[in-house]
This record gives structure tokens, sequence and C-alpha cells, in this order.
């Protein structure tokens, strides 16, 4: 491998290779006009089941499975791969054009809400509910929330770029970010040793986001690396995300936005909660 010299001035002169070449850029701003298309619901979401879309689909699942009513929810789908998260509708509801981006209809004007942790801590509050009212298990529980929010950038692009989406493998930047990520397991590994759940005995807005990235690492779900990262080898970690896995909620949380893998695990759009048995993937192409 030749080595590289950065010019003195960086100039965008070609995209970079990769799987997600094609939406990677060095400007923000809307590319094209398009408006987001609004339900029935309060709350709509625009988003796609990557971990952090999970995150808010499996917490809104959760809100409802405990009875809030006010959680119903619009899941509409945004295909980053097509760049639709470069719309004009979808930058002013979020202005770094990443999902998910949720917007709540039940006040005036509309709130946006960007960035997930910020959508699972308003959500939490909104309902009083997967947040701690002790304020020690409060600030332990936003500690984890935003350990994620801090950790997981070298985890999906740091590791999960170089090991899975980068055009050339490069051992360098594979193994500075396998250490990262062998670190942050141990991190957590350690943690859930005397821990049921992030803050303890109850489930939160930390477990929620958490294990959208490191359960489902840890499951084998994430970037074909379970071998190579030894993710078994992470007992308390494998008991942790199991048992979360394990919640209905979590289960139909995971389908939302979901388009690949087993069809009858793919609703793509969610409007309503009798469309998890209704319009399925696997069910709308039978049915053509």
């Amino acid at each position: 491998m030749s080595e590289y010299t950065p010019p003195k001035v960086w100039k965008w002169e070609k995209e970079n290779g990769g799987q997600f070449a094609s939406t990677n850029r060095p400007i923000a701003g809307p590319t094209h006009d398009k408006e987001l298309p609004v339900g029935k619901h309060s709350l709509q979401l625009y988003s796609l089941a990557t971990p952090n879309g999970v995150k808010v689909t499996v917490l809104l699942e959760e809100l409802l499975a405990l009875g809030h009513k006010g959680a119903e929810y619009d899941a509409w789908l945004i295909r980053i791969g097509a760049g639709d998260q470069f719309g004009s509708g979808f930058v002013a509801a979020n202005p770094n054009s990443k999902i998910p981006a949720m917007m709540d209809h039940s006040v005036t004007p509309p709130l946006r809400i960007f960035e997930s942790g910020s959508i699972l801590l308003y959500l939490a509050e909104k309902f009083d509910a997967f947040i701690p009212k002790d304020i020690s298990k409060r600030t332990e529980c936003l500690n984890w929330l935003f350990w994620q929010m801090g950790s997981a950038p070298y985890l999906g692009g740091g590791f999960g770029h170089f090991y899975a989406y980068a055009p050339v493998k490069i051992e360098y930047a594979i193994d500075r970010f396998t250490m990262e990520t062998k670190r942050q397991l141990d991190v957590l590994e350690r943690h859930l040793a005397d821990h049921r759940y992030m803050t303890g005995d109850d489930y939160t807005i930390a477990d929620i986001a958490i294990w959208s990235w490191y359960g489902q690492l840890a499951l084998g779900r994430q970037y074909n690396s379970a071998e190579f990262l030894d993710v078994e080898s992470y007992k308390n970690v494998q008991r942790w995300a199991k048992e979360i896995d394990a919640r209905p909620a979590v289960k139909r949380g995971r389908m939302v936005n979901k388009m690949n893998g087993d069809l009858n695990m793919q609703l793509r759009e969610r409007h309503d909660a009798s469309d998890f048995e209704t319009k399925t993937q696997d069910k709308l192409e039978a049915a053509k």
C-alpha cells in the first residue's frame, strides 16, 4: 500500500468509494425539494432500521406495550442509499441529514426532535417511562445513554466501516477500531457482571440505546463480524442481549423500517399496530 501524503488544503474531487460513497459529501443542506408525509398520529417518525433507528422504534413499541396510547406513531421509510435524507422536508426536521428524525404534532407548532439519544430522552420524559425518577439512578441512566452516543461512532463509523464497507481492507484501520470495539465490549462485560440491566434491576432507555448497537453486535447481526470479534466470549453481554432480544416489543421494534433480512421481519412502514400482522413484506409480495 502506497503512503498517502495529505495536500495542504483538502478538496472534494471524487467519491471515496465504499458502500455509502454516493451519499457522502462535505456540505450540508438539501439536494432536492421533497416534503415529508404526515400520517394520522401525533408522532411522525422518519427513519430506517439501522441501530440508531431501531432505538426509537423499540422504545415506541415498549411504550405502547405499557398502554401509552399517545405513543402511537407513523413510521415512514427513509432510504438513505437513495438520498431521501437530503430532501428539503427531512433537512427541515434534521439539519444534520441523519436518521432518525421525529416530528411531534401534539404541540403547536409541531416540534422536531433529532439525534436518537435526544428522541429517547424526549419520549421517556413525555411519557414518564423507562427513565428512573431517583436522581442517582436517573443520572446513571443518562451516563450510559451518553456513553453509547459517544462510543458507537467508533463501532459503526470506525470498525463497521473499515471492516465491512471500505473499498480496501486497511490493516491499521481495522486493528485500531477492532481494539476500541473490544475495549467497549469489555466495559459492558465488566459492568453487566453485577447488573441485570445497565442501571440495575430496571430496564431503561440506556438499555434500549446500548442494545440496539452492542446487543445486536453480540447476537451476530452486525457487519458479519461475530467470529472476528469473538462475541461469544462476552458472557455477561450475551446474557443481557438475549434477555432484551426476547421482549416482544423489541422484536416489533426491530421490524419497523427494515429493508433487509427475512421478508417476514420487514415492516417497511408502520401506521397501525395491525400492520405487524398484515403488512410485512412477505405478505405484501405474496399479494402482488
